[in-house]
């Protein structure tokens, strides 16, 4: 059961997002199940996304800010945690399964739609070669809890400024 600190009058959707049965391509539901478990500010909803769909669309309208965690096959060393604030579909690193579509396609409409959601992607690059698994690699534990943590700061940062 997650607790909440401080209070915070803007809705914050923490999504994560992969298919947990492909080991790190899983990540971002590994990263969003953990923070369940931690003391978030008031305002804060964790969503294990999946592998995403029009079901998302729902929760991504009621959220004033989103912040998306996923894996990415973006070129940089396996295990790298990075923060970025896309605006366009264009603006997303490489994903590895059907889902970046989906997720990255309402996303635009909302901006078509004349949205003005904050929208934050925490893409934590994996070995896309890896074997199928359940759990995630040393690499991929290791990059999970140093988005977790950066996650959580952020959220914490962004309550306290509330």
């Amino acid at each position: 059961m997650t607790e909440s600190l401080g209070s915070n009058n803007k809705k914050t959707l923490v999504l994560g997002l992969g298919n947990v049965l492909m080991g790190d391509e899983g990540v971002g539901v590994h990263v969003v199940r953990a923070l369940e478990k931690r003391a978030l500010p008031a305002g804060v909803e964790c969503l294990d996304g999946g592998t995403g769909g029009f079901i998302l669309l729902e929760p991504l309208q009621n959220a004033d800010r989103i912040l998306l965690i996923d894996a990415a096959a973006d070129g940089n060393p396996v295990g790298t945690v990075t923060r970025t604030e896309p605006r366009f579909s264009s603006d997303y690193p490489p994903t590895l399964t059907a889902h970046d579509i989906g997720v990255k396609d309402l996303l635009d409409a909302f901006y078509i739609q004349g949205g003005t959601r904050e929208v934050v992607l925490y893409a934590i690059t994996i070995d896309p070669k890896q074997p199928i698994a359940m759990e995630l690699s040393e690499t991929g534990a290791k990059a999970a809890g140093e988005a977790e943590e950066r996650i959580l700061a952020e959220l914490c940062a962004a309550a306290q400024q509330a």
